[in-house]
Order: C-alpha cells, then sequence, then structure tokens
C-alpha cells in the first residue's frame, strides 16, 4: 500500500516462483545494483518507421529521457543512500547501488532469499514495489530486486543425430540449402545474447578448421555476468561447472553457426544475468553497439505469471529502439510446440519472439524417403522438451496486438483471444540431421530453434553487405510483408521456400496447435529463406 512518501510503480507486480521457497531474510548490508528505467517521449508503434532507420543520434535527441528526469532521480535516491553508477539517456536508462537495506527504504519490495532446485538461492520478492513519491511518471521500471530465471534455455535436440538418415549440415551445406549469397560477411558486426555458459575459443579454432573456415573475430562481454572462458569454467564446484557447461552448449552453437557462416564478420557474444535486469541491460549494450543483427536463442512464454508487465514493456520498448536503428533481432520461437513448457490447456508463445520488434524464427526439420529429401516442419515425439522431443514454437500473441503491416489470416486457436501479432516470421533447420558442431574437442551434432536463429542473423549478415548502401541497416521483419518480390508477391513469399507439412502440437499438454500449409503459417512463418531472392527482394524495395 503507498503512503504518503511512496507511490505504487504501475506494473511491478511480479508473482510468487511456483518453483521456489522462502528461506530467508536477504543480509541488509547485501550491495544490490538495479537497473531503472526513465520516461520518455513515446515511442514510435510497431507502424511506424518501417523501411526506415535513425541514427544513434536521432534517437536519442528524438527519444531519448531528458537530463533533468536523470538529475531528479539522483538527487531523490541519494536521500536514501542510494548512488547512480551509471546514466545512458540514450537507452532512459540508470544503474543505481546501494545496500539491500537501502533498497527497502527507497522501493519497498521486502525481499527474501528463495531457493530453488532449479536455480539453488536468489535473491526475491513477489506483489508490487513503490517509488518516492517525488518520482511518479519518471521512474517506469526498477530492475534487479528479483534475480529469478526469466531466460530459458532452449533445448539440447542431437540426442539422436547418430542414428539420423542424413549426415548433420557443416557451413556449407547449409549455404547449398539456403541459397546464400556470396562472401563471408565482411564489414559486419553481429551480437549474440547469452543468457548463461562461456566462450571456448579452443571449440571455434577446431570448428573452423574442420570446415576450412577462416577465423572470425569473437569478442566475449561481459554485462554483469561472467564471460566464462573453459579455464575457468573447469575451476568452479561441480555443481555450478555442471550447470554452466551445460548453458556453454548453447553459446558454442550460437558461434559456431555464426563463425562458420560469417568468418569474416566481427562477432560479439554478450553475457548477462537471466534475470528481467539481465534482459534490459543487454539490449541497452545492442543499442549503443549497432551491430546489423541480434541472435537471441533465449526466451519465456509472454504470459508467464513471473513477468512483471513493466518488464515486458522495457523489454519491448528497448527492442523497439533496436529496429528503430535498423538492427534485426532474430529470436527462437521455442522447443516446446505450442504449449511453450505451460500446461494449461491453451497454446502460448515465446517473448520475446512474440514481440512486433522482433524477427521470430521457428523450425525444420529434413526427411528421407528413398532418395528424396524434404523438408518438414520440426515435430519430434512427444513434441516438447519436457519429455525429450522437441517441436517448432509459434502461435498468436495475447499481449501484442497485430502490427498493420502483418497482413495475414491465422486465428488464436485459444477461444477468446485477440488477433494478436503471428510468430514466427520465418524458419530454418532445428531438428534432424541437425547441425555439425564441436564442444569440448569433440563432434557434437545439436540443433533446436537456437540453431535456426544464428543461422538467420549469419545471412541477414551475409545480405547486408551485398545491399548497395542506401539498403542496409534495416529491420527485416515488415519488410517480408510488403509487396516487392518477383511477380508482384510479398517478398516473404517470393524469397522463401513454403513448408506446408507439419503442425506444433505439444503434448499431451495442451494437446492442441497450430497447422502448416500453403502460404504463410503460424508454425513456420513464409518458410525457409533463399537467401539470393532474400537479397534481390531487398534490393527493390
Amino acid at each position: 500500500m503507498a503512503s504518503k512518501t511512496h507511490v505504487l510503480l504501475p506494473g511491478s507486480k511480479r508473482g510468487k516462483d511456483p518453483l521456489a521457497t522462502r528461506v530467508g531474510a536477504v543480509d541488509p548490508q547485501e550491495k544490490v545494483v538495479v537497473t531503472i528505467g526513465l520516461a520518455g517521449p513515446k515511442l514510435p508503434s510497431a507502424d511506424e518507421f518501417v523501411g526506415q532507420t535513425l541514427t544513434p543520434e536521432q534517437f536519442s535527441e528524438r527519444f531519448g529521457a531528458s537530463q533533468a528526469d536523470a538529475d531528479k532521480v539522483k538527487k531523490s535516491l541519494k536521500r536514501y543512500g542510494l548512488k547512480v553508477e551509471a546514466v545512458t539517456l540514450e537507452t532512459r536508462s540508470m544503474r543505481v547501488s546501494g545496500t539491500a537495506k537501502a533498497m527497502e527504504a527507497a522501493f519497498k519490495p521486502e525481499m527474501s532469499i528463495m531457493r530453488s532446485a532449479r536455480d539453488g538461492e536468489y535473491r526475491g520478492r513477489q506483489g508490487a514495489i513503490q517509488v518516492p513519491a517525488d518520482l511518479k511518471g519518471i521512474v517506469t521500471g526498477v530492475f534487479g530486486l528479483d534475480q529469478r530465471r526469466m531466460a530459458q534455455r532452449k533445448a539440447s535436440a542431437a540426442k539422436a543425430a547418430s542414428q539420423a538418415a542424413l549426415s548433420p549440415l557443416g557451413p556449407a551445406d547449409l549455404e547449398q540449402r539456403y541459397n546464400f549469397p556470396p562472401g563471408g560477411g565482411a564489414g559486419q558486426s553481429i551480437a549474440i545474447a547469452e543468457f548463461g555458459g562461456g566462450y571456448f575459443v579452443d571449440d571455434v579454432a577446431a570448428y573452423c578448421a574442420k570446415f576450412q573456415r577462416a577465423e572470425p573475430n569473437v569478442q566475449a562481454v561481459s554485462v554483469g555476468a561472467p564471460a566464462y572462458t573453459l579455464q575457468q569454467v573447469m575451476a568452479l564446484p561441480p555443481s555450478q561447472r555442471r550447470d554452466v557447461l551445460g548453458d556453454s552448449v548453447e553459446v558454442m552453437m550460437d558461434v559456431e553457426i555464426i563463425a562458420g557462416l560469417c568468418p569474416q564478420a566481427t562477432i560479439s557474444v554478450y553475457f548477462a544475468s537471466f534475470d528481467q535486469q539481465g534482459w534490459v541491460e543487454l539490449l541497452n549494450q545492442i543499442i549503443v553497439a549497432k551491430p546489423v543483427a541480434l541472435s537471441c536463442s533465449w526466451g519465456l512464454a509472454e504470459d508467464d505469471p513471473s513477468w512483471s508487465s513493466n518488464a515486458i514493456a522495457a523489454i519491448n520498448d528497448r527492442l523497439n529502439a533496436v529496429r528503430l536503428l535498423g538492427i534485426t533481432t532474430c529470436v527462437s520461437s521455442g522447443d516446446d510446440g505450442s504449449g511453450d513448457q505451460v500446461d494449461d490447456g491453451k497454446a502460448h508463445i515465446d517473448f520475446p519472439s512474440s514481440s512486433p520488434n522482433s524477427l521470430g524464427v521457428g523450425g525444420t526439420m529434413l526427411t528421407k524417403s528413398g532418395s528424396k529429401v524434404s523438408e518438414v516442419t520440426w515435430w519430434q515425439s512427444p513434441g516438447q522438451r519436457a519429455g525429450g522431443g522437441g517441436a517448432s514454437g509459434g502461435g498468436v500473441s495475447v499481449v501484442f496486438p497485430r502490427p498493420a503491416w502483418q497482413t495475414v489470416r491465422v486465428t488464436s486457436i485459444n477461444k477468446g483471444s485477440i488477433d494478436g501479432r503471428v510468430a514466427p516470421d520465418i524458419a530454418a533447420l532445428s531438428g534432424p540431421p541437425y547441425y555439425d558442431l564441436i564442444f569440448l574437442g569433440k563432434d557434437a551434432p545439436n540443433g533446436g530453434t537456437s540453431a535456426s536463429a544464428p543461422l538467420w542473423a549469419a545471412l541477414i549478415a551475409r545480405i547486408n553487405a551485398q545491399l548497395p548502401a542506401a539498403k542496409q541497416q534495416r529491420f527485416l521483419t515488415p519488410l517480408l510483408y510488403q509487396n516487392g518480390g518477383s511477380g508482384g508477391q510479398s517478398v516473404g513469399k517470393a524469397s522463401t521456400r513454403d513448408i506446408t507439412v507439419g503442425n506444433n502440437t505439444s503434448s499431451p499438454d495442451p494437446g492442441k496447435g497450430y497447422k502448416a500449409g500453403p502460404g504463410f503459417d503460424a508454425v513456420t512463418g513464409w518458410g525457409v529463406p533463399d537467401g539470393v531472392k532474400l537479397l534481390n527482394s531487398l534490393a527493390s524495395i
């Protein structure tokens, strides 16, 4: 309940973590660092600035926070013993530090130490928080008080790779299958979002040597979380080492796929904490760095009750800033079909692939009958990760309305749902025969939509390098729905190979899903890429 000195912060309410129990109080002297969101001019809707790219200076001038607001927050929080560590008006963010006791006085979050089998002990809270009354309408979010996991690593999907009828695909196979334009991504910068794990230099070297590719310039960047080397991982306690190695499988898959397809690009791997604050801070870094594409193979159901609504808004606002700067965020649609690990009898869609400011990437697999190889929707029994299979995520958002540019006819299978944003937009290989990769020096085929997202990021970089200067650095997603392809078709239809077979039904719950079919669908979007055709289409609009 608000008081004379404080007001409730809209959208800050968080539900109880169903996997955790309270085990004690937070040490009052524990140092806590939070990220504070600042208000600013209203950001454009998803239907504005389509095909246009702002410079960082233009974005900051039009949509950045004001120095006066930042100064007011600093002055107010100083009364509670909190210190402003950094202010970035462009990202409308401040980093603030202080003791847990000071954070309680300033924001009244009622923090506790929580424990879950999945995440161990962490600092958490539930309910709404408050802000000093003089900051009403200026502070839009306070992230970092609760450290629960809000980023799921996708499935390790290749346990049956050795029995596959086809061999795992290397870079040349992928280039041929998806008709990549020539080049190696020279002059391009590609970012990768990670929420755990480490980066192992020797594995990338071995991968590039195996496929006779030059080693790219790879930079590991810490964003409030360790960017572990293999030596550092092996020095961790056994249980922590196991978890970090598990997450590192994801990291190395992302890096190797992009390294093989864009050996001449600069690749930056950003390591952030897996809580709400980590998402916000990582995207803040991307806004400043301005790569051509960001690959993200992590997510969580958009309507998971652990999200606070102002965190969803904060992440989406930063994705909006990212797309206004011409950066395409390629986000995996999930590996658990239409259920997305929520067993409530309804279909769900993964965030941030459900954001209209991202490029949602679904999954396919290859099947062989005699000498014929076909590409179909990725679905392996029982259709969800918890049961050991996997399936392309996708569906209709209940959070984000359908943008006007997404002129497709897909109806939600949830009764009474809105006509929300539909994802994925496109797809690529996720399932058998998987990607030919190396982990800890050994062959380690893997896949999932975690793999199709970096493939698309690499393709976007290859295409961007070939486009005329005036057509470079544009947010791709809405362009796919514009007419401009051959024969007057939409770019998406003219520049992809349609996947018409399969579905993303999860099993056993909710036991329903979406079907692939001719044209756009909520399983594989427009289909898988024809890179040269996509290059030509984008050059024409």
